[in-house]
């Protein structure tokens, strides 16, 4: 069974929202398990999420949903431990749909990576 590694001292970043209208599309969003609400990117030609975690994670299995019609077609994971540079752990290829996408470590070569700031990655 997985469970979410996000916590209260988990640290998020985003590269846009919706016309800057943070109350209805802002990154508190991502996490509030709510499917009536998301965060909701400004057009551009990549966009991202940033998560810093208090402590060193182990990712195994990234699970991301879309609202069907505003998918990408190719996303990419990076991260890094402390003050290292972010580099690239994995692509994915999310499918147009707003279904829970997970995408494990058989994806990925079968491992699964120590980080402390996870970056998913994606274009339009």
């Amino acid at each position: 069974m997985t469970h979410s590694l996000v916590c209260p001292e988990t640290v998020s970043r985003v590269s846009s929202v919706l016309n800057r209208n943070t109350r209805q599309f802002g990154k508190k969003h991502l996490f509030d398990q709510d499917e009536e609400t998301c965060w909701n990117s400004d057009q551009g030609p990549s966009q991202w999420v940033t998560l810093e975690f208090p402590q060193l994670i182990r990712v195994s299995q990234l699970q991301i949903q879309f609202q069907g019609g505003f998918s990408s077609r190719r996303g990419c994971l990076e991260g890094s431990q402390g003050s290292q540079a972010l580099r690239k752990i994995a692509d994915f290829y999310p499918e147009d749909n707003n279904s829970l996408q997970i995408s494990c470590p058989c994806f990925w070569g079968g491992w699964s990576v120590p980080l402390d700031s996870p970056k998913p990655e994606w274009e339009p």
